[in-house]
């Protein structure tokens, strides 16, 4: 059977959206593996806009569903329209959207909140004991989702590693190329671009990240 995997975006573009190259190697992976997939994104406006050219801040807004869009050639839904009982599991790609948009983690760091239609969404694939994945800075929000001792993976950054530990969760340090998986919760996290020097770094652990969700989708 064809597993129907969620994948929620943040935006598009690294700097105040989803990591592009994380969500395109995510889809190509999960198309490979022949899942069917629906994108998802939250109908609000992004914290800021950057220049991804000069990196300075932009004065405009754009919307998140609608930059995502962009990523996921239109075929997108209001994270409002997600129900855990159409999926078989739930990935999150990373890149700063995450921690701006989905979350105010890029300001609130320890104290930080989850965007109230995401958290709903992924809270919801947790109390299923459906497989979620998150990489990069996604591995942030995992304490929110499933509280203290949560097992995750940021990579090997010590500042953000202490902010996660301060939120509860048990950081475990990992290589690019490898994954982090808590078997009880079904949770599986990849550092990506939090540790990758190349697009093939990213995908070396990306892949395992989305071969292993897919793996658990036949134990949910």
């Amino acid at each position: 059977m064809n597993r129907k995997v969620a994948v929620i975006l943040s935006g598009c573009g690294v700097y105040d959206g989803a990591e592009i190259h994380e969500s395109v190697i995510t889809l190509l992976r999960l198309d490979q593996r022949g899942a069917h997939v629906q994108c998802f994104a939250p109908d609000m406006q992004q914290l800021h806009v950057v220049d991804h050219y000069s990196g300075d801040e932009m004065n405009e807004t754009r919307n998140v569903l609608v930059e995502s869009a962009r990523i996921a050639r239109g075929e997108i839904k209001d994270v409002k329209e997600l129900h855990v009982d159409q999926f078989d599991a739930l990935i999150l790609p990373g890149g700063f959207g995450v921690a701006k948009n989905l979350s105010d983690f890029a300001i609130g760091g320890a104290n930080c909140s989850v965007q109230t239609d995401v958290l709903s969404a992924i809270q919801a694939f947790a109390k299923a004991g459906k497989p979620v994945g998150m990489m990069c800075i996604a591995g942030a929000l995992a304490a929110k989702i499933y509280g203290a001792g949560v097992a995750c993976t940021i990579g090997n950054d010590h500042e953000t590693a202490t902010t996660l530990s301060q939120m509860g969760a048990t950081h475990h340090e990992c290589a690019v190329s490898d994954i982090v998986e808590d078997t009880p919760r079904k949770l599986v996290t990849t550092p990506a671009y939090m540790l990758a020097q190349s697009i093939s770094e990213a995908a070396s652990g990306i892949n395992k990240l989305v071969d292993r969700v897919l793996e658990l989708t036949h134990s949910a």
